[in-house]
């Protein structure tokens, strides 16, 4: 890979990646990590890409393994859950307070996000995928190497938690007030 197609991907992809990540770990410092792994993934795999997605989702995807290793490893840390980890039903929660580039996001895409650590894991990278970096449903499929059926069905299931979470948050909070 020469430095020129590098430095392309990198200054047209970085801010996506980076986005993603920070959404999906909420830590700047960890998606700060996880990008410059993407990276070293990229320049180690580039020589095999062979152009049946775009980069685009050529690199989402490195990303999103990343982070679910890095979510498997936090749980491994916690309760030895390395074989059993499945991402797709499992929850990828972080427990980090949102760091200042989540604080900008207005009220409510920041409410979204923190209601989306009670999602499944899949349902965590569909929304984030579709809502927050606004991918396609074809773009998404191919990052997600699923059919665009099931990509649609988990963002419909995942609307419909969402909203009974945040319902059930409203709820709660009006009993608060009164």
């Amino acid at each position: 890979m020469n430095d020129s197609v590098f430095h392309r991907l990198y200054d047209t992809y970085h801010q996506d990646v980076f986005q993603f990540l920070i959404y999906l770990v909420k830590n700047r410092q960890t998606a700060e990590d996880l990008v410059q792994e993407v990276y070293v993934r990229v320049l180690r795999a580039y020589s095999s890409f062979e152009g049946k997605s775009s980069e685009k989702t050529w690199l989402f995807s490195i990303a999103k393994n990343i982070a679910i290793d890095h979510f498997r490893k936090q749980a491994v840390r916690k309760k030895r859950l390395f074989d059993s980890f499945d991402w797709e039903t499992m929850q990828l929660a972080s427990t980090d307070m949102l760091p200042e580039d989540l604080v900008q996001l207005n009220d409510e895409m920041r409410t979204l996000l923190v209601a989306l650590d009670d999602c499944t894991g899949d349902q965590k990278m569909v929304i984030i995928m579709r809502y927050f970096q606004e991918l396609s449903i074809t773009e998404t499929s191919e990052i997600l190497n699923w059919s665009e059926g099931k990509v649609k069905t988990t963002q419909h299931r995942a609307i419909k938690a969402l909203r009974e979470r945040l319902s059930d948050k409203q709820k709660e909070a009006d009993v608060h007030h009164e």
